[in-house]
């Protein structure tokens, strides 16, 4: 199904996946709304590479834990491009291991503030505009530790073990608005969030990969974007991971 003229929304669309996974919708002719939250720079290259495309691309300031920042972002996205279809809520953070009982309460805040909290408040914003659409799709960005554990820690694996129940509820809400919701777990990917972790944690995470290799983030934009153009799948999780787990 073609997304030409279609609208979509990333978070954390400045860089790894996010970045991925706008280029891979502008290659289908989808324009392009992306929300960062720290560096100008890198959303402007973004915007520069996804531009190539023909498409029309911008990029909005917005830290996804804060409320009255995500509704500004998603009402100037409207003004701006006059509609919105798909939401991809990609924006997340990630530590190095932790024992539980050493986990700092404001890490553990920030996680979730982010990664669970931050994926609520967009999508509390986005859905009214959503059924407005008729098309209406949403993406929600787990992660292999919401299927297993994962090797990064409680806080992590929590909070992506709720984006899945959150994904399975909403789409449970939202079918009777022709919205489809779905869900991908990838597994370790080659973006800055693991390449900046620890040498030995890096290498951990890589040996239990059967592939034996990371991930790439293309290799998820291009499942997220299938996710969005097939209208008879909602309610799913694909996982994404080298047999790192099988379900």
């Amino acid at each position: 199904m073609s997304l030409e003229n279609r609208v979509v929304l990333i978070t954390g669309g400045s860089r790894g996946i996010g970045r991925a996974t706008a280029i891979e919708f502008a290659k289908e002719g989808a324009d392009v709304a992306i929300f960062y939250r720290r560096s100008k720079e890198l959303a402007e290259e973004t915007i520069a590479m996804v531009e190539q495309y023909n498409v029309k691309c911008k990029a909005y300031k917005v830290d996804v834990s804060n409320f009255e920042q995500v509704k500004n972002g998603i009402e100037q996205v409207i003004t701006d491009f006059g509609k919105l279809d798909i939401l991809v809520n990609n924006a997340g953070i990630i530590t190095d291991f932790i024992p539980v009982e050493d986990v700092p309460l404001e890490e553990w805040d920030e996680i979730m503030n982010v990664n669970l909290k931050g994926m609520f408040y967009c999508t509390k914003v986005a859905v009214p505009y959503l059924k407005e659409s008729g098309y209406g799709s949403i993406v929600n960005l787990s992660s292999v530790a919401g299927r297993m554990g994962g090797s990064v820690g409680v806080a992590y694996a929590s909070s992506k073990a709720g984006v899945i129940g959150f994904t399975f509820a909403l789409a449970q809400e939202l079918i009777e608005h022709n919205i489809t919701v779905n869900a991908v777990a990838p597994g370790p990917i080659a973006t800055e969030m693991i390449l900046r972790l620890p040498k030995e944690t890096q290498d951990r995470i890589r040996k239990r990969v059967p592939m034996g290799r990371l991930g790439t983030p293309e290799e998820i934009g291009k499942a997220i974007v299938f996710l969005t153009t097939n209208r008879f799948i909602t309610g799913e999780v694909l996982d994404i991971n080298g047999g790192y787990y099988m379900d």
